[in-house]
């Protein structure tokens, strides 16, 4: 057998994937576990790495995320290598004040190889305003909003994205809502080893992701590792660079960011995270420098949850957890947001598996639109700290009002309109006097090497 019959069985074992076959009764209505799910959908495109290749002019698969304060990194790809990595950008349409200037890099992987891939980080800019910008030296023109400098502050999450019919119900109920940043816990294009499906993702995504920035963090499906072939991560540190230099990590798979009043960790579930890693260490190291008074809600997001009550990945996220919960409930973390789970889940204040006033809430939103289907089948009796629970595709969204209140809504995916199935009042842990009972037991934890 030849080498690239081996790697095409390989692609081919590889991109299998189940799908769900249950439906909804007709005319009903319901929520929570009581609400028949839709079946799942394909995967809206596919190529083989031997297609012939486009030849497409101008910037491509534009995406943009958050690169320190008041700054912005504008990721895209070009066909042309010598395509220069500038942006020219200002605040009224055809009339460019500024340039920057950034890197380029690309990869190879199996019988693939990347365009030009290119970085760069544009500002200092003013917060909530319209920019407009070009991208090396070329049409069309785009335009980005900066998140605002004072409340109220929005955010649109969602996780396990995927590229189905479902995705794309999901992106547009997403531009529906008014929203400053997405946050994305993971499994961002389902390529599973086929490059291709990575390059089909940034067209999909661009019309919003070009416009507001989109912080993520890696999930299973980004690994694509073959040993012996090929090492894992390729394609997402390439394609998705984080700040994670800016926010003092030595790894793209683990980083945080703040916007306005808010200070957000992304955690890596598939890299080391025990006490003796780096990535425990540096975890440490971030939350002893958020100023509470200053920023006084904290989040942190991840990709296997660790609460969860479906029977779906059940204990993935239990080893991670056993590393990391204290620390994050010695902080003080207000919620973890968590996807892997195709489903979405919403839990009490919780730490140690018990309800707790100072603890954490977590939220599950595994449910973006992937093509593997919903994961359908909770554990019963319903745990304690479960209140909300319903395998559906959707979208949440959380507007932070003040350093007190912030409301949380999950939008449910229901024949392709948007129906809000969960919403809640979170109140923060600064607010209700937590943050300022920090045990004994937990300086411990706080001052250990």
């Amino acid at each position: 057998m030849n080498f690239s019959l081996l790697h095409l069985l390989l692609l081919l074992f590889l991109s299998s994937s189940y799908h769900s076959v249950i439906g909804r009764k007709d005319g009903r209505i319901l929520y929570g576990e009581d609400y028949i799910r839709p079946k799942a959908r394909k995967s809206s495109s596919f190529s083989w790495p031997w297609d012939s290749k486009k030849t497409i002019s101008g910037p491509q698969q534009v995406h943009i995320s958050l690169a320190g304060e008041n700054h912005m990194r504008i990721t895209w790809i070009t066909d042309s290598s010598s395509s220069p990595s500038s942006v020219q950008y200002g605040t009224s349409s055809g009339t460019y004040t500024s340039t920057s200037q950034g890197e380029t890099t690309s990869y190879s992987y199996l019988l693939y190889s990347s365009k030009t891939i290119h970085h760069t980080v544009i500002g200092p800019l003013s917060p909530n305003t319209t920019y407009f910008y070009r991208l090396s030296d070329q049409d069309p023109e785009f335009q980005l909003k900066t998140p605002p400098n004072q409340y109220p502050i929005s955010l649109a999450i969602v996780g396990d994205l995927g590229q189905t019919d479902w995705t794309v119900s999901t992106l547009d109920h997403i531009k529906q809502c008014d929203y400053d940043l997405l946050i994305l816990p993971g499994d961002l294009s389902y390529a599973d080893y086929q490059q291709k499906l990575w390059d089909s993702f940034g067209d999909l995504v661009q019309p919003l992701a070009s416009e507001r920035p989109w912080m993520v963090t890696e999930g299973n499906h980004e690994k694509e590792k073959i040993i012996f072939l090929e090492e894992g991560f390729q394609a997402y540190n390439n394609r998705w660079k984080m700040p994670f230099e800016e926010s003092g990590s030595d790894s793209n798979l683990y980083y945080s960011f703040e916007a306005h009043g808010v200070h957000v960790v992304m955690l890596g579930s598939y890299t080391d995270f025990d006490e003796k890693s780096g990535q425990y260490a540096w975890l440490k190291s971030d939350l002893a420098k958020v100023n509470r008074e200053k920023t006084p809600w904290l989040f942190a997001v991840l990709h296997a949850p660790w609460y969860n009550s479906n029977w779906a990945h059940k204990g993935d996220g239990d080893n991670m957890m056993t590393c990391m919960e204290k620390l994050l409930y010695a902080y003080r973390v207000d919620l973890v947001v968590a996807g892997h789970v195709h489903a979405y889940e919403r839990s009490k204040r919780v730490y140690n598996k018990k309800v707790d006033p100072c603890g954490t809430m977590h939220i599950t939103i595994g449910d973006g639109g992937n093509r593997e289907g919903l994961a359908r089948k909770f554990s019963n009796p319903k745990p304690s700290w479960s209140v909300f629970r319903e395998a559906s595709f959707g979208h949440g969204e959380l507007k932070i009002v003040n350093e007190s209140h912030a409301w949380w809504s999950w939008h449910r995916n229901d024949d392709d309109q948007t129906v809000v199935s969960d919403d809640f009042w979170i109140t923060s842990l600064v607010s209700n006097g937590c943050v300022k009972e920090t045990s004994h037991e937990l300086r411990k934890i706080l001052m250990s090497p």
